[in-house]
């Protein structure tokens, strides 16, 4: 495990591969951390070097007052500029593919390619309860849980309407039998100007967990282009 300052809050992030390979940086899902991106990176790392994050309130990473997508996105901005990376692939899962969301519209210039995993951007319509916090410890911190809910029970329009800004080649990885409306990962990749949409079928929300193979194979056929530079 690794750490790095940012903003006086301490971060915590794991990397695989060689310092000389591409750069890819990988954000996990709420309530998870890097170490949920351990064997997808084992592999990609053979080609890549891969920097998982964990965002803040998660894994070994900085609890604070307040979480949201767009502070997290900040962090992934001065995370990117601590390690001198110009341009580099973003890989996000739910919470953290919204963030990528956000921040390949925010910074397209600094995106290569932008990989999401079964999410859309937070869209109006649906309603989240929030849950009581569970007892015991957690490895997260639980204040993340309902101010993320609250994000995504009043989105900020401009993150769908900004879609059209991201133009880096986009892939999009749908988990077919999952609770994310399938028809909004297609609505996405119709609004992305360079975006393909696969999807998984009967895996579920959590794609590279359930099925790994067919994650990679999709990944690493779509970067396959970035291996040969």
């Amino acid at each position: 495990m690794n750490q790095v300052e940012l903003n006086g809050l301490t971060f915590q992030y794991r990397e695989t591969g060689e310092a000389s390979a591409p750069t890819i940086v990988a954000l996990h899902a709420l309530g998870m951390n890097a170490e949920s991106w351990d064997e997808v990176a084992a592999v990609l790392g053979e080609k890549y070097r891969v920097l998982a994050l964990d965002q803040r309130g998660h894994g070994g990473s900085a609890r604070t007052d307040t979480y949201t997508f767009e502070l997290m996105c900040d962090d992934l901005l001065q995370f990117v500029n601590a390690m001198n990376l110009e341009r580099f692939t973003l890989i996000g899962h739910s919470m953290g593919g919204t963030v990528s969301y956000l921040f390949s519209e925010t910074f397209p210039s600094r995106i290569e390619r932008l990989i999401v995993e079964d999410t859309p951007p937070p869209f109006s319509g649906k309603q989240f309860e929030v849950p009581s916090k569970p007892p015991g410890p957690l490895p997260f911190d639980w204040k993340v849980v309902p101010s993320i809910l609250r994000q995504l029970n009043n989105p900020n329009p401009q993150w769908w309407a900004n879609l059209t800004d991201i133009v880096a080649p986009t892939l999009i990885i749908g988990g077919g039998s999952s609770h994310i409306p399938q028809d909004k990962l297609r609505e996405v990749s119709e609004i992305v100007p360079n975006c393909q949409l696969v999807t998984v079928e009967d895996v579920g929300h959590d794609v590279h967990a359930g099925n790994l193979p067919a994650f990679l194979g999709a990944v690493r056929s779509f970067l396959n282009p970035l291996a040969s530079k």
